[in-house]
């Protein structure tokens, strides 16, 4: 078989392009439900302090180094730790994060297509005048019919395979330069209504007003699991996009950028959620699925203007996924089309069906169509195929991914290799570069251990 002809590779066309595809890869359904959910329930102001401080400490260098071994290779996650280490297994760290992202995208799907199945109910004003039950009932039934679901699923399939069969500069970078925008715009319109309701000051106060009476150990841990996985850090997308920058552009720069732009939208969230939520007297820690759709519907009820508002957050939800769905299917795609010596069209199209298909009984074990295994736990009836994907990939994948990453860039690619990488060969100053190898060493293994070991339950604080 002739193998895959790398000097016809594609790869970004612009600094504004790596960032906006790069943060939106980053920038996901997390930052919008997850972050104001576990701030919210791990008392606001001073979980935001720790988590942006692990966003400096741990965050920024772990994506730093992901990108030093995407572009250094100009490879896919597989290909990238072949060819640096071609006569050792590293290899099986990139096929770890194929698996990673193939298994993510499976269950991430199911949860997009929801957002599909919000903006019709918003926009055929049926949230209107439903009570609390009303809602849960609504949201129960839906999930529970299976078939809905696995159309929508596989629409927002459909929309993130055809931007990335367009390619990385015609298709994910031109997407991404259209549709981070649109997510900025209204995030800050949702932010700007949201402060000015009557009672919003209290919300505020929550994010932003650190009281360190609430922080536990526990607490810190939460702010560092979630700093490592809002940055899309372990599952080969950073590898990936790092491949296609430019041997001209400062990746130092660029990992801050991107980890600014990540950490800046999670807090508007919040600054969208939390000052709306005190103001009708919604407790702040609602977890995911059901602050998105069982909770904020109420909210937009209550509020003035609250239809127009709805729309646009549900706009918001889909932007949110499909920006991280395009980088998650980009990983498997990648490592197909260069790997297997297909073109990208191809590896695109099967890669699009093989995820399908996983997705769709990851969606329908949650309906009547019960896949999974008997919980061995209390209360709890069963395990369904979308919890066991979501469980391996955020719990083991992930943080075993990002654990090997750094102690491959630590140890065995060489200090001189990064810092010529870092450096574009010595074009640009690298002032902070001891401080940066010290922590990827030293700090960065330790704490993703502790956050493996606190996703796996064996650090019960």
């Amino acid at each position: 078989m002739a193998k895959f002809d790398f000097s016809k590779r594609d790869s970004f066309g612009s600094k504004i392009g790596i960032i906006a595809a790069a943060a939106g890869s980053a920038i996901g359904l997390g930052n919008i439900w997850r972050f104001p959910y576990v701030a919210g329930e791990n008392g606001g102001g001073a979980f935001l302090l720790i988590y942006v401080g692990f966003i400096i400490l741990i965050g920024i260098p772990v994506m730093l180094s992901e990108f030093t071994i995407g572009r250094r290779a100009q490879r896919n996650p597989f290909g990238a730790f072949k060819l640096l280490k071609p006569k050792q297994h590293w290899y099986l760290v990139g096929l770890m994060g194929i698996i990673a992202a193939f298994t993510i995208l499976a269950f991430y799907s199911t949860v997009a297509g929801w957002t599909l199945e919000y903006l019709i109910n918003a926009v055929s004003n049926n949230y209107d005048g439903k009570s609390p039950a009303d809602l849960n009932n609504m949201f129960d039934a839906f999930v529970g019919t299976g078939t809905r679901p696995v159309i929508f699923q596989l629409v927002f399939m459909f929309l993130t395979a055809a931007i990335v069969f367009s390619g990385v500069k015609h298709g994910i970078e031109r997407y991404a330069k259209i549709l981070m925008p649109v997510l900025l715009l209204i995030i800050i319109v949702l932010c700007v209504r949201s402060v000015t309701l009557a009672g919003a000051a209290e919300g505020l106060n929550f994010l932003f007003n650190p009281d360190f009476s609430k922080i536990r150990a526990s607490t810190v841990l939460e702010a560092l699991g979630q700093a490592f996985f809002s940055l899309s850090i372990g599952m080969g997308t950073l590898i990936t996009y790092g491949s296609y920058i430019s041997k001209k552009e400062n990746l130092s720069t660029t990992a801050v950028q991107v980890s600014a732009a990540d950490t800046f939208i999670a807090i508007l969230a919040g600054v969208a959620i939390f000052p709306a939520m005190f103001a009708f007297g919604i407790e702040p820690n609602t977890s995911g699925e059901g602050l998105v759709f069982k909770v904020l519907p109420l909210l937009f009820n209550e509020m003035a203007g609250g239809f127009y508002f709805q729309l646009l957050f549900c706009f918001l939800l889909i932007v949110a996924a499909l920006t991280s769905t395009i980088s998650v299917l980009e990983v498997v795609v990648a490592s197909a089309a260069e790997q297997l010596n297909m073109s990208r069209k191809t590896a695109t199209v099967i890669a699009a069906v093989a995820i399908s298909i996983l997705g769709i009984f990851c969606t329908l074990s949650l309906g009547n169509l019960y896949i999974g295994i008997p919980s061995p736990y209390p209360g709890v009836f069963k395990i369904t195929l979308f919890n066991i994907l979501e469980y391996l990939s955020a719990n083991i994948l992930l943080p075993l991914g990002g654990f090997f990453i750094v102690l491959f860039l630590g140890w065995f690619l060489g200090k001189q290799n990064v810092k010529n990488e870092i450096t574009n060969s010595g074009k640009i100053r690298a002032r902070l570069f001891n401080m940066f190898l010290f922590i990827i060493r030293y700090i960065a293994p330790i704490a993703i251990a502790l956050v493996f070991l606190h996703g796996m339950g064996l650090i019960n604080i």
